[in-house]
């Protein structure tokens, strides 16, 4: 496996703009909208080496490479997209976007109502898992794009990989499922209440008007991506990063006292509620909630998968106790009692949930074998050489 620094390099977002109504499974229609996205690689002539990268809560189309040669900071996964990396751009066409909803520049919480001519803020309408898949696939109809080679997600983006799946059996190839589950515990819903709660008790909340109000809810977004955070960890990989190291202050005076830790939470934080909009947050939160492809079939998956026709990859990571290796699982043996091809990767990582954002060399080491068998079957002229 290569694990040099290669890059896709330079890359600038596009607009999708989709002009027509698009009904909302919650039955609200969006006159249209606009989806920012990023393409690394090449697309064959047969237009069959795409691959489609879904986001998490918090991420969106910016997954590889820099905007600008200025940039210190690449795509949120760019160790894993580019050329020699898993997802290798010298073989796949790779797409990545910012879903709607969401506040980088997709048609969301911040965009123009056109009924009133504001922002939508709060107003903006509920949005559940299947919305993003059916606009991802107008998407790829935009590009060209019948069937994806595979469509790549962790955590949240897992539930979409897995949707794809279900709703649209003939335009996947594969589904890589990454530190996800079939639904949320009841333990990951109290999580992102406690997280809602945060924000929307901020006092510059405004009940979702902070942006008419000049204000921001600073202090309850930090909090929100705080615990957020602390439940994307693990303690063993705390203990090893942090201990009980200081950053400042003597405990036995117990005068500012501030272990690295705080510091660590504080400044994520400060950070994140700089360039993360509020109402997303909340919406996003509650399309995790309330995901759930077995509730209409009597909470049997297996029943929900028997039209799959995708073969899945399945990853989890010892240490993830948000997305536990049980509720892998779970996913694994519905598509074992469907009758599907299922392949499961069970990865040692002292990460926590954070394990699928980084390039730990047996994860990647499964995602390239795997990309790279897929790749010999699309492409004939390398199995044969």
């Amino acid at each position: 496996m290569n694990l040099t620094n290669a890059s896709v390099g330079l890359v600038a977002p596009e607009i999708y703009r989709h002009e027509a109504p698009f009904v909302l499974q919650c039955g609200v229609t969006l006159p249209s909208y606009e989806l920012v996205y990023e393409t690394y690689g090449t697309l064959n002539n047969e237009a069959t080496n795409a691959i489609l990268i879904c986001h998490a809560l918090s991420g969106h189309h910016h997954a590889a490479g820099v905007h600008t040669e200025e940039d210190v900071k690449p795509g949120w996964w760019d160790s894993c997209i580019g050329p020699g990396k898993p997802i290798d751009t010298n073989l796949y066409f790779v797409v990545s976007l910012n879903n709607i909803g969401g506040c980088h520049g997709s048609t969301g919480p911040r965009s123009k109502n056109p009924k009133t001519g504001q922002a939508y803020g709060p107003e903006f309408p509920t949005v559940l898992v299947r919305d993003w898949v059916a606009t991802q696939a107008h998407l790829a109809d935009h590009l060209g794009i019948r069937q994806f080679a595979a469509i790549v997600g962790g955590s949240l983006g897992g539930m979409q990989a897995m949707q794809w799946a279900i709703d649209f059996p003939d335009r996947i190839r594969t589904a890589i499922v990454i530190a996800s589950a079939a639904k949320l515990s009841a333990q990951n819903i109290a999580f992102n209440e406690i997280a809602r709660q945060a924000i929307t008790s901020d006092p510059n909340f405004f009940a979702g008007r902070y942006a008419e109000n000049e204000s921001n809810p600073d202090q309850g977004l930090m909090l929100a991506r705080m615990i957020g955070h602390v439940t994307y960890l693990s303690d063993d990989g705390m203990r090893e990063k942090f201990g009980r190291e200081l950053k400042s202050g003597n405990p036995q005076k117990g005068d500012d006292v501030e272990f690295q830790v705080e510091s660590y939470l504080h400044h994520q934080g400060r950070s994140f509620s700089q360039v993360f909009d509020a109402n997303t947050y909340v919406l996003m939160t509650k399309a995790l909630d309330f995901y759930d492809p077995a509730s209409e079939h009597n909470n049997d998956l297996a029943t929900v998968l028997k039209d799959v026709s995708a073969r899945f990859l399945v990853v989890s990571f010892t240490s993830d106790w948000r997305f536990s290796v049980e509720r892998s699982q779970e996913i694994v043996n519905a598509l074992v009692a469907a009758g599907k091809n299922v392949a499961t990767a069970i990865i040692e990582s002292e990460h926590g949930h954070d394990s699928f954002l980084l390039p730990i060399p047996r994860y990647f080491d499964v995602l390239n074998a795997y990309l790279g068998h897929l790749y010999e079957e699309l492409d004939p002229k390398v199995s044969s050489s």
